[in-house]
């Protein structure tokens, strides 16, 4: 009896060891994606991102003219979506991306397609734009915001269909922090609740603006990353901010990892906390409705599209083998996608969560 006692004890630990975590984190709440006609192998890309739905998000199906990255989706009034990115020539490879311009694709379904419809500001620089994101104002008009090429470059319309016109560039107060950490690279923006902008640029610190879009935006203290217990600090970039479920969200992407990481804060501002894994390309969290999945090689530039206060896509710029085997001309190249996500379900989880 004794032994028959400690072998149901040793086979209870065993069992409990090697149990898995019972939290969720954010890659889990990704949906399949549905298919627009069907699955093919006649498109670009390496084997890992084959089959696939060229109908999803925004490429160019025959990989002759257009690099497509960034990505951001809003919705106009007459119903359709319209995409926000950056492309360029594909013969310059991806390092080309120094040259993209701003564009914007529309599409009569949130997943795409999307049809490139020109350069938003082709008198202005030749339409020069990068790190291309775009926001609802407070007072009904839209704006599309670059960085990186063009620093903190800000051009509104009261159309989603244009014409785009120059506002301003974003100005920044340091308020007594490192200037380093105002560097106008990888923006992303939103406007808070109270009525005020958040920004989140490539350093991780948090810049806030109480006089519209164009700031002059404080800094508000320090990266947030090294205080975030938890959290990865290899290479951090490409972050993206919303507030959803009583929270303020940060995505950020690891280049080097070739990983994303979640964070949380009640205010915005202070007591950020790592959720964990947000996304990785080398699991099968990007997946169609009839099973088949899809590895691009890197995942970046991810954002958001909110439907009644919860996350309903994510949009990721995407290219299917490493940055610096891309050199044009070779059958290889980068798209934005949209994958479907339970925002509704991950906001509910995490109203009990520590």
């Amino acid at each position: 009896m004794k032994i028959l006692i400690q072998f149901l004890a040793l086979a209870t630990l065993t069992i409990a060891s090697s149990a898995p975590a019972a939290g969720k984190t954010l890659i889990d709440y990704f949906l399949p994606m549905p298919v627009h006609g069907q699955l093919t192998t006649n498109a670009w890309g390496a084997a890992s991102v084959l089959p696939r739905d060229p109908l999803n998000g925004l490429e160019d199906p025959t990989l002759k003219q257009w690099y497509y990255w960034d990505g951001k989706i809003i919705q106009a009034p007459d119903g359709k979506y319209h995409l926000f990115a950056s492309r360029w020539d594909q013969s310059r490879g991806h390092s080309g991306w120094w040259g993209s311009c701003a564009v914007q694709g529309v599409s009569d379904n949130p997943t795409g397609p999307y049809v490139d419809q020109g350069l938003l500001w082709p008198a202005n620089q030749g339409g020069k734009g990068h790190n291309v994101t775009a926001l609802v104002l407070p007072d009904g008009r839209y704006a599309v915001v670059v960085s990186e090429t063009r620093p903190g470059d800000v051009f509104v319309s009261k159309s989603l269909d244009g014409p785009w016109e120059p506002l301003g560039t974003m100005k920044l107060d340091a308020n007594g922090f490192n200037p380093r950490d105002g560097h106008m690279s990888n923006v992303s923006i939103m406007v808070r609740p109270d009525g005020g902008f958040e920004v989140v640029p490539r350093s991780g610190a948090i810049w806030i603006s109480t006089n519209g879009i164009l700031g002059p935006f404080k800094i508000q203290g320090p990266s947030i990353y090294p205080q975030v217990k938890g959290l990865s600090l290899h290479n951090l970039e490409d972050p993206v901010v919303w507030f959803s479920g009583g929270l303020y969200h940060i995505v950020v992407n690891s280049w080097s990892d070739r990983k994303a990481y979640h964070l949380t804060s009640r205010d915005g501002l202070t007591g950020w906390t790592y959720r964990g894994l947000a996304y990785d390309p080398t699991t099968n969290f990007l997946r169609y409705t009839d099973g088949t999945v899809n590895h691009w090689n890197k995942i970046e530039r991810p954002n958001v599209y909110l439907v009644d206060g919860h996350v309903a896509y994510f949009t990721f710029a995407v290219i299917d083998v490493p940055k610096e085997e891309d050199r044009g001309n070779d059958g290889h190249g980068s798209k934005v996608i949209v994958v479907p996500f339970a925002g509704a379900a991950l906001d509910r989880d995490l109203q009990n969560a520590p």
